[in-house]
């Protein structure tokens, strides 16, 4: 069948036709779709902004900072050198800062802070684009209220939903808040180092200065803190914080609030010194320490403390100084990883602590809290309880082989010289002579003299207790031979001078109390005994240019080794050792801890003009003793008074001589 043109235009306008329809088909698909999507993405996020909106932390507490209570500890001059808790300074209105800070900071951190509404679409895309550049996170695009939404109510978890609520409260904030307000909140909220919360903290800390008073140098330093507190901390990092400050005051320039030859000039401002005179100070084992004793001193802390201390930073320093060099020199081919020192001025107060190799690697204080054996240094325990039972300086004793209840203790030499005077015995450091001390006077007695004196542990009541074989610690054993050095006062470790709150109200203050525990005349005795290891004995190694006293102390196989001693000016004790209980090599009391003992007392007795340490008082004059003799016999049984007869020995009897121990 023949087709007509007719037919073929009528095919090709309905084709045209339906070419039309079809497209006109597909845009309104397209659109109804499209529309559907949207009102259901619409919904999505309208339900996503539900949840998260129902799952924000309580905003009620807006004007409750919620924070504990700090603790500053400062120097004797008020110069703070270490705290603890949330250090809030008082809240400071924006009029009362300057206008360099807030410039400094909003230069950095949020240009278009007074422009936008919470978020910043301009200051985000830049930030993507510059962190895609450098292919790193290099800017953030968080706004300053965005921050003190995630500062107030917020962890610092990175994740999708956190980063929402991020958003609605920031845009609750800039709907409750003026602009100002914000801001505000913002400077007397956040974090600056150094346990410091807000600008007037900060300024405080690290310049002792109130925040009106910054200069534009301080001023942009502060400001270059908000990134990385820790890591541009004026006080740790000086060089980082240096570049940081430059970094924002250029920022400054840039946006606009500073010329270059301002920023110059702001370079050349001098800076305050708040916590600078301390940097590089140690004393963080001493910080611990006294930390601990703030609670019970005062009761419940509910409140800002600043709690005066004892420490003296020029023997903090010189003590630390003395270790890491002993350490340096030793600790390979001696086996000794640990040591710890402690010093005391002549009441007792804590001037120089130590309490380990390096506070980074271990808060553990080796001080204060590690329990360890003192060995022969427990001896003037034993010897003074002789001495309170008549067994003067000048008493024979036998340095022979001893026998108690299957246990024969030794001398470190391996050697025994017969008898010989207490007074030789304890500058030998002879093991058989005070073991027969203490048998003879009662472990009882001696226990009570420990106590007495200072050692709170308990001690075990064997015959293995004269030498040192129940632990103590450094501390206390240091602090009980102060009682030697008194003149028979007892003498208790103390760091806190005062305490009061952050509005200077005085909470406490040390009160000194006097306590006999010793007779002067015992004192002066046991005093010249130890002059004499120092000065002839195991102890020579820490003789001074003044009149000193100690003992050494050596326990089995070395995995201690402890010399404690004094001045008229200090007592100080110093052990090695290492955490684990290994022993060490070739080490006794009379080596390195006598070495470093000498080292750190030279040094801090510098200046100090030599005085003589309290001896006996003149009209002492020992008595004859009447002692039992100790034969030398294996087989030894701890006799009661008199049982094995006595001989009288004349305060003349000639010295025993000899090689000494090396404890």
């Amino acid at each position: 069948m023949a087709v007509t043109s007719q037919d073929r235009g009528s095919k090709r306008s309905t084709r045209k036709r339906k070419s039309r329809f079809d497209w006109r088909r597909i845009l309104a698909a397209v659109f109804r779709w499209g529309l559907v999507a949207g009102i259901w993405a619409g919904v999505a996020v309208a339900a996503i902004v539900a949840y998260f909106a129902i799952t924000l932390p309580d905003i009620s507490g807006l004007e409750d900072s919620g924070r504990k209570p700090s603790i500053r500890l400062a120097l004797t001059d008020g110069t703070v050198f270490a705290s603890s808790g949330e250090v809030h300074g008082r809240p400071a209105n924006l009029s009362e800062l300057p206008k360099s800070l807030v410039q400094a900071v909003l230069a950095t951190e949020d240009r278009r802070f007074f422009s936008h509404l919470g978020l910043d679409p301009i200051g985000l895309a830049r930030a993507v684009v510059v962190n895609i550049r450098e292919g790193a996170v290099r800017q953030g695009g968080s706004t300053l209220t965005q921050q003190l939404a995630k500062n107030l109510f917020l962890t610092n978890e990175r994740s999708f939903g956190r980063k929402v609520q991020e958003l609605i409260l920031a845009i609750w904030l800039e709907w409750r808040f003026t602009k100002d307000q914000i801001l505000t909140i913002y400077l007397n909220r956040v974090y600056l180092g150094a346990g410091t919360f807000g600008i007037a903290a900060a300024s405080e800390r690290y310049f002792a200065k109130d925040p009106k008073d910054l200069n534009t140098y301080e001023s942009a330093l502060i400001a270059g803190l908000l990134k990385a507190p820790a890591r541009y901390s004026p006080t740790a990092n000086p060089e980082r914080a240096r570049l940081r400050t430059e970094q924002v005051l250029a920022n400054m320039v840039d946006a606009g609030y500073l010329t270059e030859a301002e920023a110059t000039q702001a370079k050349r401002l001098p800076v305050g010194r708040g916590a600078y005179p301390t940097a590089g100070l140690g004393g963080r084992y001493f910080a611990d320490w006294v930390l601990d004793q703030v609670g019970s001193t005062i009761g419940y802390v509910d409140r800002d403390l600043i709690v005066t201390t004892t420490l003296d930073p020029r023997l903090q320093r010189m003590a630390e100084g003395e270790v890491d060099a002993i350490l340096a020199k030793y600790s390979d081919k001696r086996d000794v990883d640990q040591a710890a020192l402690v010093a005391l001025g002549p009441d007792g107060r804590v001037v120089a602590m130590v309490g380990g190799r390096d506070y980074r690697e271990s808060q553990f204080n080796r001080a204060t809290q590690a329990l360890r054996q003192p060995g022969s240094a427990f001896k003037p325990f034993v010897y003074l309880a002789g001495l309170e039972a008549g067994i003067g300086p000048d008493t024979i004793i036998d340095d022979s082989p001893i026998t108690i209840r299957n246990w024969t203790p030794s001398n470190f030499d391996r050697r025994y010289r017969g008898p010989m005077r207490v007074a030789d015995a304890v500058t030998q450091s002879i093991n058989t002579v005070a073991v027969r001390v203490s048998e003879q006077v009662g472990r009882g007695r001696v226990i009570d003299v420990a106590h007495r004196l200072g050692i709170p542990q308990a001690i075990d009541d064997n015959p293995s207790l004269a030498l040192g074989a129940s632990e103590v610690t450094l501390l206390d054993l240091t602090q009980s031979y102060g009682a030697f050095a008194t003149g028979g006062e007892a003498m208790r470790a103390w760091g806190i001078v005062e305490i009061k709150d952050a509005d200077g109200r005085l909470l406490y203050r040390r009160q000194p109390a006097a306590e006999r525990v010793i007779s002067p005349a015992n004192a002066g005795r046991m005093t010249e005994m130890l002059s004499n290891v120092v000065q002839a004995g195991t102890g020579r190694a820490a003789r001074l240019d003044r009149p000193a006293a100690g003992k050494t102390g050596t326990t089995s196989n070395s995995k201690d080794a402890l010399f404690v001693g004094f001045t008229a000016d200090f007592v100080t004790g110093v052990w090695f050792g290492n955490d684990n209980g290994q022993p060490m090599k070739d080490v006794t009391g009379g080596t390195i801890p006598a070495e470093l003992w000498g080292n750190f007392m030279k040094k801090a007795s510098a200046g100090l003009p030599p005085k003589p340490l309290k001896a006996a008082p003149p009209e002492y004059m020992p008595p004859v003793a009447q002692v039992p003799w100790y034969a030398p016999w294996r087989a030894f049984q701890a006799p009661q008074p008199g049982s094995l007869g006595t001989i009288r020995v004349s305060p003349s009897s000639p010295l025993a001589t000899g090689a000494g121990g090396k404890d």
